[in-house]
């Protein structure tokens, strides 16, 4: 099969996959108890989930767009 047949390299995918990872710690980030009828945590209102949660997730989005941009291999 001819290589110049498939849209990405390998290097595309490694990337992809790394901001796939970020994603996905991103949301790992925002997990954590919820509050009831009863009960109220402020956790919920933290600065990890708060912000830094989303800002994660925002740069793997970044980034993914970056691996599915990005053209490796020779200069033409």
């Amino acid at each position: 099969m001819d290589k110049k047949k498939f849209a990405f390299e390998k290097n595309n995918y490694t990337l992809l996959f790394i901001g796939v990872v970020i994603i996905t710690v991103g949301f790992l980030l925002m997990i954590g108890p919820g509050s009831t009828e009863t009960h109220f945590e402020p956790d919920i209102f933290s600065f990890r989930r708060i912000k830094l949660a989303p800002a994660v997730c925002f740069a793997g989005f970044i980034f993914v767009i970056y691996a599915i941009m990005h053209r490796g291999g020779k200069k033409r």
